[in-house]
């Protein structure tokens, strides 16, 4: 469907008003809006004085048409995103002033024909759309009305840049190529063990083939635990997570992390436990606790050096959990950046999400987790549960 730029109101040729419609291209005071008339060119015309608000102070794209479609306020964060002077905008109809097309090339003032349709329209959900050039911008339009099916007095279009939404998006793109090479990896090995196996399972010894299975064993762990992650991830980011409540002992999960490092070929003096008693009851989520220790504790084997001390101690505020190595620690100006999606301590290994899953754990337990440098050097990672319990006994 194709229709004409006339379908705005005030576009007849040579006229430029019609009957009925106030004197001037801009002196009409939109109904419902107080303040003073905006004409094209008169002292503070982009400033929206009398609004109650400075459209100018706005971070956001705002112009608004009265009745007629003529602009009366083109705001100055406006004027950046298209390039157009706010001064000269103001009085000229809104398809000029504003001139944007879909993504397929349609004018879209033509195809959404705010001031004719359906009388019941209440505006435009935000949209991709394009000015002049193909730069991309999100579209949103409100139609106000006098009354509930009168005509539309007012149209107000707020204008934002896609720079936000493509950082989202290129966030989304770098997860999935993340979890592609990560999960290409163990899928090989999987599929190249078992392929093996199947055609010569007969020139294999058993312990050539325990050999093999034991590896697709620990490759299939990978992926579970890899899927595990993106699940974590998608609940937090929603806000989604549960946390199901149970008594925990947080000094005998630390023991029991410590000694599978050990059992994995860790040596015992590489650990120092360190427990202030009493400690206050903890009711938390034991799986997402053990979570939140196996990162933290990994995370100190592997980048850190020499010792990693675990204190477990009251706070005011619950229980506190400090873990701290005697490696090189972690630069100051990426301090601020270690619970962020894909932050990595080195190149070695990993996706760089276990720390934003864990600060997404804690914080639903209702705590906080920090980090900083150890007295040593070294990276030092805080977390504080508060004490709580099920709602069922605090009722």
């Amino acid at each position: 469907m194709t229709v004409g730029t006339n379908s705005l109101p005030g576009a007849a040729a040579g006229a430029g008003q019609r009957p009925g419609d106030a004197p001037g291209p801009a002196a009409v005071a939109p109904d419902g809006l107080p303040g003073v008339p905006h004409q094209a060119g008169a002292p503070g015309a982009g400033s929206g004085a009398g609004y109650g608000l400075d459209p100018d102070e706005l971070p956001d794209g705002l112009v608004v048409a009265d009745h007629a479609g003529r602009v009366i306020c083109f705001n100055r964060a406006a004027g950046r995103m298209t390039a157009t002077d706010p001064g000269q905008a103001l009085g000229t109809r809104i398809d000029r002033a504003l001139p944007l097309e879909d993504l397929e090339g349609r004018r879209w003032w033509a195809l959404t024909d705010p001031y004719g349709g359906l009388a019941t329209r209440r505006g435009q959900p935000e949209r991709n759309l394009l000015l002049p050039g193909g730069r991309e911008v999100l579209v949103s339009a409100r139609y106000v009305r006098t009354h509930p099916t009168g005509p539309v007095s007012r149209l107000v279009v707020t204008l934002r840049g896609t720079e936000a939404r493509r950082r989202t998006e290129r966030s989304h793109a770098e997860l999935i190529a993340t979890v592609a090479h990560e999960l290409r990896s163990p899928l090989t090995s999987v599929k190249g063990f078992t392929a093996t196996l199947l055609a010569k399972w007969e020139r294999f010894t058993d312990d050539q083939k325990r050999l093999m299975l034991e590896t697709v064993d620990a490759d299939a762990n990978r992926v579970t635990r890899l899927i595990a992650e993106l699940l974590d991830i998608s609940r937090i980011d929603s806000g989604r997570l549960e946390v199901r409540r149970q008594p925990v002992d947080l000094a005998a999960a630390v023991g029991r992390h410590v000694q599978a490092l050990i059992a994995n070929g860790q040596t015992p003096e590489r650990f120092l436990v360190r427990v202030s008693r009493p400690l206050p009851d903890l009711w938390a989520d034991p799986d997402k606790i053990d979570q939140i220790l196996g990162n933290l504790l990994e995370n100190a084997v592997r980048h850190g050096d020499g010792t990693v001390t675990i204190d477990v101690s009251p706070h005011e505020k619950g229980t506190a959990v400090t873990v701290t190595d005697e490696g090189p620690g972690i630069p100051e100006e990426s301090m601020g950046r270690v619970f962020t999606r894909f932050w990595r301590g080195s190149k070695r290994g990993g996706t760089g999400l276990g720390l934003y899953i864990v600060k997404g754990i804690v914080e639903a337990h209702g705590g906080a987790i920090t980090v900083g440098r150890g007295p040593g050097g070294g990276a030092r990672f805080r977390f504080i549960l508060p004490v709580a319990a099920p709602a069922y006994l605090t009722q």
